[in-house]
């Protein structure tokens, strides 16, 4: 029976039921992934049985492969399944702002972004563009996205602090080797199910003319918004949309994502300090260093896992730092859902 034929009154709230259905689905893909997996298991014993009653040692390695190759793919199903903090399972935000260093860094923070759209669209997240600020000369000053998909806060949120980049500059005409840094911000789309109060009185909002890159979003009109929260001093903006009432209310979706993600961090010390940490985007306060020339590396500070394939890496190829920080976060009994 299908979910329409179980509550006729469903599709009476569109939103509320694109969510169930997106709940529905995800529960259904969970069980054919187990089912999938269970007979790929059986699947590789019945060969690797064969191959011993037959003494075929070839046939034997390509069943040692598949068990080798699932067993990689049943310790990321576990951790996956272990994705179980208050927002984990939710949509998120990120923001990724330029360190100091003009266009350098301004490159530097496209890059990420660039690599963050290319790691969703390969795990088949949706991307929103909610609010760019475009470089003097190239690159991103600063970028807010929404990436929309199951679980998608989880895997992402030990991605916020400061990422450094050693490459041979494209900009400097003596072909020096810089150094630049550019911040990343993770924090969770959050659902009326979490109630977070706003008062007015602890609140500015300003208006200004949107600037988005390629004219697409530009107008000539005040609709993006930028608020800010007075006692905590976060500030959220907006302009993806040509009505600024639009782009109030998602500044306002936005800003009481932060506000809760606030309260989460409060609540674990780690996740403070990696806060506190992101206050001066420079030398000491970085998480992963990405390394051009003189070789190729890309290095995770917190769980020493590195790849050689650097523009691998650009290109979108992150899991391997994030189930690394992931699994670290979770063993040492970090994770939000601890506090």
């Amino acid at each position: 029976m299908n979910a329409e034929a179980e509550n006729p009154n469903l599709w009476e709230d569109p939103e509320a039921a694109q969510k169930v259905m997106r709940e529905r689905n995800h529960l259904e893909q969970s069980i054919k992934g187990f089912y999938d997996l269970t007979q790929q298991l059986e699947d590789g014993l019945t060969l690797a049985e064969l191959a011993e009653a037959e003494e075929d040692a070839e046939t034997l390695d390509e069943a040692q492969g598949q068990l080798s190759a699932l067993s990689e793919q049943v310790a990321k199903k576990q951790l996956e399944s272990l994705l179980s903090g208050e927002a984990d399972g939710n949509d998120c935000y990120l923001e990724v702002n330029a360190g100091a260093g003009g266009t350098e860094a301004q490159d530097w923070s496209q890059m990420l972004v660039r690599m963050y759209v290319r790691w969703a669209e390969a795990h088949d997240f949706k991307v929103d563009w909610l609010d760019e600020s475009p470089g003097e000369e190239a690159g991103l000053k600063s970028a807010s996205l929404q990436i929309k998909g199951h679980n998608a806060y989880g895997w992402l949120k030990t991605e916020s602090g400061v990422h450094r980049l050693v490459r041979i500059s494209p900009f400097d005409s003596q072909a020096r080797r810089h150094t630049s840094f550019a911040s990343v911000w993770v924090y969770p789309v959050i659902d009326d199910s979490i109630e977070v109060e706003v008062l007015d009185k602890d609140l500015r909002v300003d208006t200004y003319r949107a600037s988005g890159a390629g004219g697409q979003h530009v107008n000539k009109t005040d609709s993006a918004v930028r608020m800010t929260h007075l006692p905590t001093g976060i500030v959220v903006q907006c302009q993806n949309d040509r009505s600024q009432h639009k782009n109030r209310a998602q500044a306002m979706a936005m800003l009481k994502a932060r506000l809760y993600e606030h309260e989460l961090q409060q609540r674990e010390a780690e996740a403070q300090a990696e806060a506190d940490a992101k206050t001066d985007i420079g030398w000491g306060h970085q998480i992963r260093s990405y390394v051009l020339q003189p070789y190729q590396m890309v290095k995770d500070l917190r769980t020493s896992v590195e790849k050689g394939n650097a523009q691998g890496v650009l290109d979108g190829d992150i899991d391997a730092f994030l189930e690394a920080s992931l699994a670290a976060k979770l063993s040492g009994g970090t994770d939000q859902e601890n506090a």
